[in-house]
């Protein structure tokens, strides 16, 4: 069977269909910019902890944006690398993890993402800061 073509993104760079962790996680970032997420934040686990090689946390700005951010990440990435996806929280999206074993998604509504700060809890070093935090 032939590799399929990474599709471009956005900037014209490949995004890989291959399966990896990369691959997936790309394809997260990428879903969740394309569906204006806010403040968008991923880090990196891999040698650090077992459960995901990546965390990525992000917010919608209303419970209608969290639920369609969700929606729309689970099927891309069931359709574009054939995983199987777990989600949870849903029907009420103040809080949504989608569990794609190698990258668990958390996508939040801003209040609900302030009182948990997960960020902070699985925060190692500067690991977790976003592209445009200051220092």
């Amino acid at each position: 069977m032939p590799k399929s073509t990474p599709a471009p993104d956005k900037e014209g760079a490949k995004i890989s269909n291959d399966g990896s962790a990369e691959a997936l996680h790309a394809l997260i970032m990428q879903s969740l910019d394309d569906d204006q997420a806010v403040e968008l934040v991923s880090i990196p686990l891999a040698g650090k902890s077992s459960i995901a090689d990546y965390m990525v946390i992000a917010s919608g700005r209303s419970t209608r944006q969290v639920a369609s951010m969700a929606q729309k990440l689970s099927e891309k990435i069931k359709q574009e690398l054939k995983r199987h996806v777990r989600v949870e929280g849903l029907p009420v999206a103040d809080w949504v993890l989608i569990d794609a074993d190698d990258v668990i998604v958390h996508l939040f509504r801003p209040e609900v993402r302030s009182f948990y700060n997960l960020e902070r809890m699985w925060a190692f070093e500067d690991d977790a800061k976003p592209a445009a935090a200051g220092a």
